[in-house]
């Protein structure tokens, strides 16, 4: 009898060493509202935001608008994903703070818009789109990714001539959220 507590007492003693170095993967911890306010990614696209601004103020006049594309993956122009739309959804947030009046193209029944990909848009759609809205420049932009980073090249374009009025480059961490928002939806 003694000999089987014995047993039973190594068995137990066994699962349970064994339990405490399983490879579970341990559930990851909620982000708290402060680091929420702490992320960088609005405030690294408000800063890029800001640099294009500073290149076109004062030449383009805050009266007539502009218009924004979604932000584009620069291998398949086609495509977007939740960061180039969430990008660009931030660069025309602080045109407007800014006092620029931007066309919200999401809500327009002429404007063709790609399921999940966002406002698309190629070179030759940019005059009549423009003209359409009587919009006095196009902010555009495409995105690519490396192992580590994402790089990000916004332009604004005036749409009657093509020509580039102000650029402003910038790159994002490759971490776990940026990976999260690149993936297509």
């Amino acid at each position: 009898m003694a000999r089987n507590v014995l047993r039973l007492a190594v068995v137990c003693a066994s699962a349970l060493t064994l339990a405490g170095c399983s490879n579970t993967p341990t559930s990851k911890p909620d982000p708290t509202w402060e680091q929420a306010s702490a992320n960088p990614l609005i405030p690294a696209n408000y800063k890029a935001a800001d640099a294009l601004l500073a290149q076109i103020t004062p030449a383009l006049s805050r009266s007539q608008p502009l218009i924004i594309a979604t932000v584009v993956n620069i291998d398949n122009l086609d495509q977007s994903s939740t960061l180039g739309r969430l990008t660009s959804e931030h660069v025309s947030a602080r045109f407007t703070k800014a006092g620029y009046r931007m066309i919200e193209l999401k809500y327009r029944n002429s404007i063709y818009v790609k399921r999940s990909q966002g406002e698309l848009m190629l070179t030759r759609e940019i005059k009549e789109l423009a003209q359409t809205h009587d919009a006095q420049a196009v902010i555009v932009g495409t995105y690519g990714q490396s192992d580590d980073y994402v790089f990000v090249n916004l332009k604004v374009i005036q749409p009657a001539t093509n020509i580039v009025l102000a650029v402003q480059d910038y790159v994002l961490p490759l971490d776990s959220s940026t990976k999260a928002l690149l993936r297509s939806r």
